[in-house]
C-alpha cells in the first residue's frame, strides 16, 4: 500500500497559544474544537500538525517531539524566520518558544538540520533529505568540535555543555583555526549563551566574530554565518519603548 499519511498528535497547555504561534509561521488552522477536549489541526502546504490540550500541561516537562524531513532546511527555515521576524522583529532563539538554525548534524549522517520548539515544548526536528555537501572553507578541528558542540547544543537540548566544549575550542585553535572557522563558532557561542540567558557572554562572542578580517570571497561563502550575526545582534538590541514612552520610561527601569 502506498499513498500513507501519518499526523503527528503533540500535548501543550493551550491550542489558542498554538494556533497563534505556528500561525505565525505560516500554518492555517483546519480543525479546532474545545469540547469534549481541546484539539487542533493546522497545515502548511503538505506539512500538518495536531495538538491536543491539558491545562495543566507544563511545556519544560515536555517530551513531544516528531520528525519532518523536507527537501530544504535553508528555505522553510527562511520562511519560519521571517514570521517571526515580523511578528517580534527579531528571531525567537532562547526560551521556549525558540527555533535553532539549519547546521550539519553528525548524529544524523551530516544532514542539516533545525529544530522548532513551539509553546508546548514540543521538538519538530526539520531534516533535510539528503545529506550536506562536503565542507571545504571550514574542515579543521575547530569545526569537527563545532559539530560535536551542534549535537549537544541543538539535538540534546543541553546548551551549557556545548558552550563549554566550544569555549576550550575556540581558546586551543583561537591562533591556528582559520577565519571560516572562527566565525562559525563564535556565531553558534553567542547564539548558545542567549540560550542560556547570558547576554554578556553572547555579546563577546559577536564582538570577537565582527573583529575577524574577511575577504569578498570568504563573506559570500560565509554569508548564512553573518546573517546569523545579525539576528543575534538583533535580540541583544535593547527593544524600542515606542512613541508613547516618557523620557524617564525609557532612561529608567523600575
Amino acid at each position: 500500500m502506498a499513498n500513507e499519511i501519518t499526523v503527528p498528535l503533540l500535548p501543550c497547555r493551550s491550542i489558542d497559544e498554538i494556533v497563534e504561534f505556528y500561525t505565525m509561521l505560516g500554518f492555517t488552522r483546519i480543525y479546532y474544537q474545545l469540547r469534549p477536549n481541546p484539539y487542533v489541526s493546522l497545515k502548511r502546504e503538505d506539512l500538518q500538525l495536531d495538538f491536543f490540550g491539558i491545562p495543566e500541561f507544563q511545556p519544560e516537562d515536555s517530551y513531544g517531539t516528531c520528525l519532518v524531513v523536507v527537501p530544504d532546511t535553508g528555505e522553510l527555515f527562511e520562511a519560519f524566520a521571517a514570521g517571526m521576524r515580523a511578528a517580534h522583529g527579531k528571531l525567537l532563539v532562547s526560551g521556549i518558544p525558540r527555533m535553532t538554525r539549519p547546521r550539519k548534524r553528525k548524529n544524523a549522517e551530516d544532514h542539516s538540520g533545525f529544530t522548532v520548539i513551539d509553546p508546548g515544548g514540543n521538538w519538530i526536528r526539520i531534516v533535510a533529505a539528503r545529506p550536506a555537501p562536503e565542507e571545504e572553507a571550514a574542515s579543521g578541528k575547530l569545526t569537527t568540535t563545532l559539530h560535536r558542540a551542534v549535537v549537544m547544543g541543538d539535538s540534546h537540548g543541553k546548551h551549557v555543555r556545548a558552550a563549554q566544549i566550544l569555549d576550550v575550542a575556540i581558546e586551543r585553535d583561537k591562533d591556528t583555526a582559520t577565519t571560516a572557522e572562527l566565525l562559525q563558532a563564535l556565531a553558534y557561542r553567542a547564539e548558545l549563551a542567549l540560550r542560556a540567558d547570558d547576554p554578556a557572554a553572547a555579546g563577546d562572542a559577536l564582538t570577537r566574530a565582527r573583529a575577524l578580517t574577511l575577504s569578498e570571497a570568504e563573506r559570500a561563502g560565509l554569508a548564512e554565518s553573518l546573517a546569523a550575526l545579525d539576528d543575534l545582534e538583533a535580540v541583544l538590541r535593547p527593544a524600542d519603548p515606542g512613541p508613547g514612552a516618557a523620557p524617564d520610561q525609557v532612561a529608567q527601569r523600575p
